[in-house]
């Protein structure tokens, strides 16, 4: 299983940073996990065409985590990509049909494909439930963010797994999910001290990847004040493992 970190930032603009996506490969196409604003040119730039992804995973509904949605499906609607498209799957928490027919109302029959080529599947946001694929299996956790907010698991045929934490407080339910995963890739947010609701700090993500027994931290969702500080040295306060500070086209393999 290979990833690349598509976006390690947030919504703010940044030169070096694009908003939240990562691209998993345990078989022959790519699987998306959040499709943040610029996710289809960042893959563009690896080489990799957006008809090629098979399945997109959302974390929350939060603009910079799925605002390249409306260029997926607007791109998808080319004609030439119609022909050979094969059909994918959007899947995230509840809310998710309704949700992307918001999308359509606003942009009319741009974002309209047809029937049968985009599959919608919908997760439990009150409980953890488990999904199996071609190339790997499942688990999702409902998280502290939103009321909407999925934080997922991933096993490959392999045996190899990470965790994908999408934004996310400090949470028993993320440290539940994460045990004994090979990378836990987590959320880092702000900076010590400045605490914001519904993401982390890097003592609390190392917190977090400590209790989980994580053989290797991965953090990424950078915004501009945390990326003044020591993130590293912050995170060593609580976590002793294989930390990897994240950046675009990040390739890692598990």
């Amino acid at each position: 299983m290979k990833i690349i970190v598509l976006g390690s930032g947030t919504s703010v603009p940044l030169p070096f940073r694009a908003s939240p996506s990562i691209a998993v490969f345990s078989g022959d196409d790519p699987v998306l996990f959040d499709l943040g604003p610029g996710t289809l040119r960042q893959l563009a730039r690896i080489g990799i065409s957006h008809e090629r992804i098979k399945q997109i995973f959302i974390s929350h509904f939060h603009p910079d985590h799925t605002a390249d949605l409306i260029h997926f499906l607007f791109a998808t609607r080319d004609p030439k990509i119609m022909e050979r498209r094969r059909p994918f799957v959007i899947t995230g928490p509840m809310g998710l049909e309704a949700f992307l027919k918001r999308l359509r109302n606003a942009y009319g029959k741009w974002l309209d494909l047809p029937e049968g080529l985009e599959i919608i599947e919908e997760l439990d946001i009150h409980k953890p439930e488990k999904r199996t694929y071609k190339d790997y299996n499942i688990m999702s956790q409902p998280i502290r963010h939103t009321p909407n907010s999925l934080a997922y698991r991933i096993h490959d045929r392999s045996g190899g797994s990470f965790v994908y934490s999408g934004d996310t407080s400090y949470c028993d339910e993320i440290v539940d999910v994460a045990s004994d995963c090979d990378i836990l890739i987590l959320e880092c947010s702000y900076p010590e001290g400045e605490d914001v609701e519904g993401h982390l700090t890097p003592s609390q993500a190392g917190r977090i990847a400590t209790l989980a027994g994580s053989k290797k931290l991965l953090l990424i969702h950078f915004y501009p004040e945390v990326l003044g500080t020591d993130i590293a040295m912050d995170c060593r306060k609580t976590y002793k493992g294989e930390l990897i500070l994240g950046r675009d086209m990040l390739h890692i393999s598990i």
